[in-house]
């Protein structure tokens, strides 16, 4: 297998297409997901080489989308095969923390989040796959129950969480199956939230949503009220799926290499996935302080029209009261003209008051909105923190991996010097074992009857030539071993690094 690691002359992805990433989920598309009995297979799409037709190029829309939903089916397989055989062999109800059941709606997500349309909110482009399912109650009236439970629960705040608990509801109820046959046969109701090379338009879906017909012989039973289903991250753990390679009977070596390179795959994903995520939430930081900044300049504002109107309230009640002195000692043909001065300043007054009460509740409202502003940039740069600590162990991983690599390599190398050195002690013996046989044919000619140490000569030349025979037959079953490793993995040092 060639170089894993992702090419370096690919486009820097936008701020957009970031966000959108982080939103979904890795479906592997520089990789193709196959089943090996019982196991998961990662190849790289540059190594497989399918027909001797003219492919698509791999940077086709339709080719990647294609490959995406042929990859999320056979992990929804393996899902599902692994939840129903652990599950019966288990013999009890499964709950929230069981690791394949909690796998299995990863996948599920995954399934449905494949190829739906963004939807512009406040934050950016949003993507929530509760809008399909809140169709199945229109569909399959027996629906509308878990339906209105979800809406009913009052922990869940976004639609990935109602999404979320809707899914395990439909579990419980064991017509999960039903309702996505449902959902699926009618198209024209899902165009309006999927593309249409989406999982759920093509006829993948249908395969998925027959083979949840077998998960109705497990029993689930969640707590729905206690669970976080808003935050949680749905990520693929691929390593409950990759094969040991302790487990095979054939060669330890090779076992232990395609482990470690499944493994490697699945790590630099993983990292790939997380570096994603920390670039989008760098970005939603970005635009939240920039957002904090203008609304501290607006509030600055807001206080400095605050301090003038209640300069000029003051000024004008000290007219007024001036006014009103001035009235009280004037002789009484003079009060008409200043008691309609009184009463446009009084007027003035009215509109000045109710100029002030409306920037009190503007200010009250920017108020409010930047303290909601500043408990959503401390949970983001929480998250922040989070995603870099996992980001550290991956890596602390991955050196793990490469030392384990090398020291593979290595331990290659001194076989293959083993049987060099091996071969050449047979070349040795066969010339020696013809030089032997020359000699007892010229000792037989020479003499007129067998004679004894002709007899014991033949029988050290067929010893030595079955010893002869067996060396060369076991230098070549370990040059073919080493050789088919080699085969399997072109250019170790190239493939590993």
């Amino acid at each position: 297998m060639s170089a894993l690691t992702p090419p370096t002359d690919m486009p820097t992805p936008t701020t957009d297409k970031i966000t959108q990433a982080a939103m979904e989920t890795i479906y592997l598309c520089k990789f193709r997901v196959s089943m090996d009995g019982e196991w998961l297979c990662l190849r790289e799409l540059d190594d497989i080489s399918l027909t001797p037709d003219p492919e698509p190029t791999h940077e086709d829309p339709n080719y990647l989308m294609a490959n995406e939903r042929m990859n999320l089916m056979n992990m929804a397989k393996l899902s599902i095969k692994g939840l129903i055989e652990s599950a019966l062999n288990l013999g009890r109800t499964l709950d929230s923390d069981y690791a394949p059941l909690q796998q299995f709606f990863v996948v599920m997500e995954h399934c449905l989040k494949h190829g739906l349309k963004a939807k512009k909110t406040f934050l950016g482009q949003n993507k929530s796959f509760w809008g399909p399912l809140e169709l199945v109650e229109k569909l399959v009236p027996e629906a509308a129950e878990i339906t209105a439970s979800v809406k009913d629960l009052p922990g869940l705040k976004t639609p990935v969480g109602r999404g979320r608990a809707w899914l395990r509801l439909a579990l419980m109820q064991k017509k999960l199956s039903e309702y996505m046959k449902a959902l699926i046969n009618k198209k024209e109701l899902l165009s309006e939230f999927y593309e249409p090379n989406a999982l759920m338009m093509e006829e993948e879906g249908a395969i998925i949503a027959g083979l949840l017909v077998g998960l109705n012989v497990i029993d689930a039973n969640f707590c729905m009220k206690g669970e976080d289903l808003d935050s949680q991250v749905g990520v693929i753990d691929f390593s409950m799926y990759l094969k040991d390679g302790n487990s095979s009977k054939g060669s330890e070596g090779d076992g232990q290499i395609t482990a470690i390179l499944d493994q490697k795959n699945y790590v630099e994903e993983l990292n790939r996935h997380l570096n994603a995520t920390v670039n989008n939430l760098q970005a939603k930081v970005d635009a939240l302080e920039k957002s904090n900044t203008k609304l501290t300049e607006e509030l600055a504002v807001a206080n400095n029209r605050i301090i003038t109107l209640q300069e000029e309230m003051e000024r004008v009640k000290e007219e007024s009261s001036y006014i009103m002195e001035s009235n009280r000692k004037a002789p009484k043909p003079d009060r008409t003209s200043e008691g309609q001065a009184l009463s446009e300043a009084r007027k003035h007054l009215k509109e000045e008051t109710q100029l002030r009460l409306d920037v009190e509740k503007e200010l009250e409202i920017q108020i409010s909105m930047r303290q909601e502003m500043e408990l959503a940039m401390k949970m983001l740069e929480k998250d922040v923190c989070e995603k870099q600590d996992a980001l550290v162990s991956l890596r602390q991983q991955l050196d793990d991996l490469r030392a384990l690599k090398h020291e593979l390599a290595f331990k290659l190398q001194s076989s293959d010097l083993g049987v060099k050195q091996k071969s050449e002690l047979n070349s040795r013996l066969e010339e020696k074992t013809n030089q032997m046989a020359a000699t007892i044919k010229q000792l037989e000619q020479s003499s007129y009857g067998p004679h004894p140490d002709c007899a014991r000569l033949s029988e050290t030349a067929s010893l030595l030539s079955w010893t002869t025979d067996s060396s060369s037959r076991t230098s070549e079953t370990r040059s073919t071993v080493y050789s088919w490793k080699w085969r399997r993995s072109p250019g170790s040092e190239t493939g590993l690094s």
